[in-house]
């Protein structure tokens, strides 16, 4: 066997591919030998080949990634830099080119199946020892690019080039064939490794770093380009290879659907054995159609006899309608508490709209009332002892007091002249309620007062008569009392009605005022007379139904009543206490036969009249003392002023009075008589003069007592709280009896007579031997 040359090898550019690295490295181990067994010339620096490892790193080839090359032996060339060692060593270096596949190929050939491997490697080894004994020889140009285009075919048809080559190539005639063919660019293995730097200037390295930088941004921008490009390929080969597997299932499945067995042999088949079985197959299907037949004439019978049976037990069946009439009651009354629950904070705004016009006005006529008495008071008194006079002796007034005086006398005026237009000539001054408006007070009340009650009718124009009107509610309920009367009393119905029907009474209830005359009855009401003829259908008389009148009023009624009272109403007016009275007599007395339902709801009631009465008494029962020289022109602004407040406490004692009948009588007489009559209407007849208007005042307090106080005829003293009435009655009728007021005797007698102050007048009888006048 032929001497094996030693190798030597040049510095590869960064560009090389993975794969020729990697083959480099498989052939160390020989030339490692060869050096160790050469002498001491080849120890110290280390040789060509050594450097080859230390230099040979993964490149990447300039142009198409991943591009095999061949090695080729050759005589090697003495860089600059290895000529020293060249002439020291004395040994000739030369170096080979191997024309082998590169790593990828190998890749390649390991995929093949195990005959191909074998005989790669049969071959591969064959070529090692040829080479090895044979003659180095360098092919032309020609020979050179006609195996790279083989290669490059063979890349892209996905071959493999095979390791059997045969022709050994050299690299003469590179160099000539470079400058006539551009693409002829020498390649990893061709190019000079420089080992040792050339010195450079300083202009050299700025232009070397500028164009390693360009050449880096450049190799970045082929190498994402190039990824792109990779990944483009990538998926169109998959997408190829999905669309190449399912045209092969189709085409298998087609196959084998196709396929048919030509060794089976199959018995002769003539008309008479096809005609036999589509007899038999027809047969076959007849029976089978007439059981299917039977099986639905069945199925249809069966339904039949089960809507007959359902019919029957929904007619029949008691439970079953008692179902559909609780099921149909229950929804109707989650319909109706759904809308009440909606519509209850409208009826809230609209009560409380009216409410609070209905307060104004009432504050406004009230604190009027006050301001004109406390200024009038304070111009009469100033007036009496003339502490603040003018020049010329008249009385200096402010501004304000004089328009205040002046308005009172202009509606004064206009009562009287109304009074005489209707011929109520035995009015009192000072009973009249200053309850007049301007016209344009009396416009903007109107106008706020039209608009509440529209609101009010707008409250359930939204909603079906069934679920807002009081009689088509109380009509589903008397069908339950009709049908099911059990169940309908084991419910307490009579409890709930009352609570479900509030918010459609309270609205019926908005427009109602009780403080006015000619305010609608309760009793002419829709939601009363449907409640009555409510009760009046029920059969039992000890029915619990006869309870629902007495708990809506209980419930509705009353409550709204008590704020009138509390808020609204003014016991010195004689026809809002007529009024009320009159509601209340229609409330407490015709509904006063369950009076365990309603007491407390009475209580309450009672307390807030009570309370407002006494409040009257303390804040507008003012009646002023003065000289008897003032009073005694009963034209003077004095006398005037003291009558009128005199007959204005007289107005409020008859008020509190006709309360009789309703309010305990211990309560009438501890505010009539006395709080009223005793603290301030007979302090001022005993500082008034006797006369026959003093004996016409007494008279009127006397046809103010009820007469049911002095029913008893066994009664010879009269009540205690009038004690100090009759001392005055007496006191007067001693002064009379001694002046030319004889006939005003005989009218305090007969007053004493009447309060059953009988023992007082025989007594002064007997004194005054006025025997004409016995009882």
């Amino acid at each position: 066997m032929a001497h094996r040359p030693k190798r030597t090898f040049r510095q590869r550019p960064a560009e090389s591919s993975d794969s020729d690295g990697a083959d480099e490295l498989s052939a160390e181990p020989g030339t490692r030998k060869e050096q160790e067994t050469s002498g001491p010339a080849e120890e110290g620096p280390p040789s060509g080949g050594g450097r080859a490892q230390v230099a040979e790193r993964p490149r990447r080839v300039r142009g198409a990634r991943g591009r095999g090359r061949g090695r080729v032996w050759a005589t090697s060339r003495r860089a600059p830099g290895a000529a020293p060692r060249a002439e020291a060593g004395g040994v000739q270096e030369s170096r080979t080119v191997d024309l082998s596949t590169d790593e990828e190929d190998g890749t390649h050939h390991s995929s093949e199946s195990k005959d191909d491997q074998s005989s790669s490697s049969d071959s591969s080894g064959s070529l090692e020892e040829k080479e090895f004994s044979s003659t180095v020889k360098i092919p032309d140009a020609a020979f050179i690019q006609a195996a790279r285009r083989k290669r490059e075919l063979a890349r892209a048809q996905g071959d493999y080039i095979s390791l059997d080559v045969k022709h050994p190539i050299t690299i003469s005639g590179t160099k000539r064939n470079s400058d006539d063919d551009p693409e002829s660019e020498p390649d990893d293995h061709e190019k000079r490794i420089p080992f040792a730097p050339k010195p450079q200037t300083l202009r050299q390295r700025m232009a070397e770093e500028t164009t390693s930088r360009n050449e880096t941004s450049e190799e970045s921008q082929e190498d994402e380009s190039q990824d792109i490009w990779e990944h483009q390929q990538m998926k169109k080969a998959v997408k190829v290879i999905e669309e190449r597997d399912i045209g092969i299932s189709c085409s298998s499945r087609s196959q084998t659907v196709r396929k048919f067995d030509t060794s089976v042999s199959f018995s002769p088949v003539n008309l008479e054995i096809i005609k036999k079985q589509l007899n038999t197959r027809l047969t076959l299907l007849q029976d089978t159609h007439r059981s299917h037949l039977r099986e639905y004439e069945k199925c249809m019978q069966d339904v039949k006899s089960s809507q007959s049976t359902i019919q029957h037990l929904e007619s029949s069946s008691n439970h079953a309608l008692n179902y559909k009439f609780y099921k149909s009651m229950k929804i109707y009354v989650e319909n109706v508490i759904d809308c009440l629950n909606e519509k209850i904070i409208s009826i809230q705004e609209i009560e409380s709209s009216m409410h609070a016009l209905l307060l104004k006005q009432a504050m406004t006529f009230m604190k009027r009332r006050q301001d004109e008495l406390k200024h009038e008071s304070t111009y009469l008194q100033q007036l009496s002892c003339k502490e603040e006079t003018s020049t010329n002796g008249s009385l200096a007034v402010d501004e304000k007091t004089q328009w205040i005086l002046e308005e009172i006398e202009s509606r004064r005026t206009q009562r009287r002249q109304a009074r005489v237009l209707s011929g109520n000539c035995s009015h009192q001054e000072g009973t009249s309620s200053d309850d007049e408006l301007s016209s344009a007070e009396m416009t903007d009340f109107q106008k706020s007062h039209d608009a509440i009650l529209q609101n009010q009718k707008k409250v359930f124009e939204d909603v079906h008569h069934d679920f807002c009107n009081i009689q088509n509610i109380l009509l589903k309920f008397q069908q339950w009392r009709e049908k099911f009367p059990d169940s309908y009393y084991e419910a307490f119905i009579s409890l709930c009605i009352p609570k479900l029907l509030n918010p459609l009474i309270r609205v019926q209830l908005i427009h109602w005022n009780p403080l006015k005359l000619d305010s609608i009855d309760l009793k002419q009401m829709p939601w009363f007379t449907s409640v009555e003829e409510f009760m009046e259908d029920s059969k039992k008389e000890d029915s619990s139904d006869k309870k629902i009148l007495s708990a809506v009023i209980n419930k509705t009624v009353i409550p709204r009543l008590t704020d009138f009272i509390e808020f609204i109403w003014d016991p010195l007016s004689t026809s809002q206490t007529t009024s009320l009275i009159m509601h209340c007599r229609v409330i407490l007395e015709e509904h006063s036969t369950y009076e365990n339902e309603v007491s407390k709801s009475k209580q309450d009631l009672f307390k807030s009249i009570v309370s407002r009465m006494k409040k009257a008494i303390e804040d507008d029962i003012f009646i002023p003392l003065y000289p008897k020289s003032a009073i005694e022109n009963k034209t003077s602004p004095h006398a005037k002023f003291q009558e009128r407040q005199f007959w204005s406490g007289l107005k409020l004692f008859s008020n509190i009075l006709l309360w009789n009948g309703l309010l305990p009588d211990d309560t009438l007489r501890e505010l009539g008589l006395g709080k009223l009559l005793n603290r301030y209407l007979i302090t001022a007849l005993q500082n008034a003069i006797p006369g026959p208007d003093a004996v016409k005042k007494c008279k009127q307090i006397a046809a103010c007592l009820p007469e049911k106080w002095f029913q008893d005829s066994a009664m010879r003293t009269s009540i205690p709280q009038l004690e100090n009435f009759i001392q005055f009655l007496l006191q007067s009728a001693h002064k009379l009896s001694r002046s030319e007021f004889r006939d005003e005797v005989k009218e305090i007698i007969l007053i004493l007579v009447k309060i059953k102050a009988l023992n007082q007048a025989e007594s002064f009888i007997e004194e005054y031997h006025l025997d004409h006048l016995k009882l």
